[in-house]
């Protein structure tokens, strides 16, 4: 148990600094009465949107609470309740930071860019790193309680169903506040964006647009509570089912805790490694931003490396030693420390993979910027190209880092380079975080009329910060991809193993045959789940966004002193109204991938008359999910970033900068692009997850009805 107990200690390291670092972010000036003013518009709003999103949460995760512990007991309901709670809780950590931070940033540009490089990093720091110790506390803690004196064996039934119901909970809240902030960021910008840019003709962030201060909320809810509450839950699925993973894969063997263990091992040495990377972000002699975070990230991962290793020696002793499982699959414990580092290089190249296709230097931003020459049809025609193409490299290295890690040890390798992907999850947050933040500050400088030279550097931190956006959602849909597949592998081995308690004892290469006309079935409905579920997601921030656009037009029809500057908005109303549509739009899809396999199931079972066919159909369907909404998450989000950047690269200058037709195009392609983004592409993330979720509690459901008839 040493190596749970390091664990939490690295847990309670990375709280403790994220309560250091935030105290020095909030002890920085927040600038003048009138930047003071209008972030705290900015606060109140966020604050009561969050409010009306738990509470809204908080009455669905009572039922689903509720529900798991009639069908799997107390002890699954409570784990259920602490993975839901305490991802809230990291995503009002991300956001109430942020929306202090944005401020101060502005105030510490009016003085250099390395100062409002420094409070903005920060503020992101404080938010990974608070976010990766409250999910490595969560599953430690949790598994120290189980297994520790007089508790259960590591592999116990109620130990995987614990851990299971633990990643559920985190991922119920993730979908919502991913589902929801992204629904409110993206109705508020969009409408922001169409009457403001496009018919009135005044600068984004203006201050006579009554959506300007609903747009900046939205970058906070979205992008900082539904980040954090994403890679949250995340990390908990991925570390917590490797765990389960190697419950069902190793029997009655000595190394069983030591494995279990390492896990939470490796992401607690990598808190340690991404503390300090945080330290090592300094702009150089060429001023690079980029650069500079990229010091911080690249520090985190090459200090892993070492890390890794001697947190696999620590725990497993003589790494020359066979490891062996129950399915007779042999390999030397070394093996474990090469697949970890075949997750943290996957990690890396899609890093840079995100970065190429939507960072300002490169091709594929070019290509849109220029085809926006020609008008609003060719740019959404590059776009759409583009971000079709986007999804070949990083398949093509998920592809190589699975077949990679299964060749060095099996199902146990993809699992173990898994968890090094999210052991990072520290440092990746507040690469994330840093966007939101940035963008609020080149808002407030706009809003209260600061120095144009600090509204230069605002931008030029803002345009990174749309980088690390894409590249932290590409690090998530990487993750996630690999976290489904740690998750199908689970379902299989848990079907197999408990099959006779379901009442199943099929020969399972039998049941998943391509010849079973269910298992077709099940393919294509699991398939089609993320286009749904994305399809819900774009109308719902259109319809919302529509709401917008009508509301900042009849402000502008029914006070013209708003545009003349003799009268304010009424930003609040605007801000409500986005808040109710947001929170009214997110119940149904949020719902789709919880019932989609349960009722997969019974309707494959009634229908077949068996339910060994309803039990392949919905291991048929986790696949369909995890192959299809692979494509759809990268598209959107890829392409969406890449949308965004073709604005900016013209409106640096190029193509005949701000205001141009050029421009115009570009804006209409950027409205397009930002529910992909930052809507419907990011949430297809927890979807994914949440379907595999439910199928192995269902079957954990079943076989406790099973044992107690």
């Amino acid at each position: 148990m040493n190596l749970v107990i390091i664990a939490i200690a690295c847990g309670v390291i990375a709280l403790l600094y994220g309560i250091l670092t935030s105290q020095q972010v909030l002890r920085a000036s927040p600038g003048n009465q009138r930047m003071v003013e209008v972030a705290g518009a900015i606060q109140e709003g966020a604050r009561a949107y969050l409010r009306r999103q738990y509470t809204t949460i908080a009455i669905v995760g009572v039922i689903v609470a509720a529900l798991v512990f009639v069908f799997l007991g107390g002890l699954s309901a409570v784990a259920f309740l602490i993975g839901a709670i305490l991802s809230g809780v990291a995503g009002f950590i991300g956001m109430n930071i942020s929306v202090r931070a944005n401020v101060r940033t502005a105030e510490a540009a009016r003085t250099s860019l390395q100062s409002g490089l420094t409070v903005a990093f920060r503020a992101g720091a404080v938010t990974g790193l608070l976010v990766a110790g409250l999910a490595l506390l969560a599953i430690a803690v949790l598994f120290w309680y189980l297994v520790g004196p007089g508790g259960y064996a590591p592999n116990d039934r109620a130990v995987v169903t614990a851990l299971t119901a633990l990643a559920l909970g985190a991922s119920l809240v993730s979908i919502f506040a991913r589902l929801g902030g992204g629904i409110f960021t993206k109705a508020a910008d969009v409408g922001a964006d169409l009457v403001g840019k496009v018919e009135a003709g005044i600068p984004e962030d203006d201050p006579r647009n009554p959506a300007v201060i609903a747009d900046n909320v939205g970058d906070n809810v979205g992008d900082c509570a539904g980040m954090a509450a994403d890679l949250f839950e995340t990390y908990v699925v991925t570390v917590g089912i490797t765990m389960v993973s190697i419950a069902l894969a190793i029997g009655a063997s000595p190394l069983l805790l030591p494995l279990m263990g390492l896990p939470l091992l490796i992401g607690g040495v990598c808190i340690i490694t991404s503390i300090i990377g945080t330290y090592m972000v300094r702009l150089g002699a060429k001023e690079s931003i980029m650069g500079a975070l990229y010091k911080g990230f690249w520090t985190a991962t090459i200090l892993a490396i070492p890390a890794i290793y001697a947190a696999s020696v620590y725990a497993l002793g003589d790494l020359s030693q066979t490891i062996t499982t129950k399915g007779g699959l042999s390999f030397p414990a070394i093996n474990l420390v090469w697949v970890s580092i075949v997750g943290l290089a996957v990690t890396a190249l899609i890093v840079w993979i995100t970065e190429y296709y939507t960072g300002t230097n490169y091709r594929p931003v070019k290509s849109i910027a220029k085809a926006s020459q020609t008008g609003h049809g060719t740019n959404v025609i590059q776009g759409l190209a583009i971000s079709l193409e986007s999804t070949a490299l990083p398949t093509i290295v998920i592809i190589a880092g699975v077949i990679v890690s299964f060749q060095l040890a099996g199902p146990l390798g993809v699992a173990f380079a898994a968890s090094a992907m999210l052991a990072l999850a520290g440092m990746v947050v507040a690469l994330d975080a840093y966007g939101p933040v940035t963008d609020n500050a080149g808002g407030i400088a706009e809003m209260s009329g600061l120095e144009e030279d600090v509204r230069k550097k605002t931008d030029a931190l803002d345009a990174v910060g749309n980088t690390t956006k894409a590249v932290t959602k590409g690090y998530a849909i990487g993750s996630a991809g690999l976290a489904a597949l740690v998750l199908f592998g689970a379902y299989t081995a848990d079907l197999q193993e408990f099959g006779a308690e379901i009442g199943v004892n099929a020969d399972l290469n039998a049941l998943f045959s391509l010849s079973n006309p269910y298992v077709i079935v099940g393919l294509l409905l699991g398939a089609l789940l993320p286009y749904l579920f994305g399809a819900m997601g774009m109308t719902a921030v259109g319809r919302a966004g529509g709401a917008v656009v009508e509301e900042v037009r009849e402000q502008f029809r029914n006070n013209p002193g708003i545009m003349d500057g003799t009268s304010r908005p009424d930003y609040a109303r605007t801000v409500d109204l986005v808040t109710k549509a947001a929170i009214r739009e997110m119940i149904l899809p949020s719902l789709l991938p919880v019932l989609a396999p349960i009722v997969v199931y019974f309707g494959i079972s009634l229908v077949a008359g068996d339910r060994a066919q309803g039990l392949a159909a919905v291991g048929a369907l986790l696949l369909g999910v995890i192959v299809s909404g692979l494509f759809v998450a990268i598209s959107m989000t890829s392409g969406g970033g890449a949308w965004d950047n073709a604005k900016k690269y013209i409106e640096d200058g190029n193509y005949g900068g701000k205001g141009s037709e050029a421009h115009k195009a570009a804006v209409t392609g950027d409205t397009v692009g930002d529910p992909y983004k930052d809507t419907a592409g990011p949430a297809v993330n927890p979807m994914i997850k949440i379907t595999n979720i439910v199928a192995l509690l269902l079957l954990a459901a079943l076989a406790a009805q099973g044992a107690a008839h």
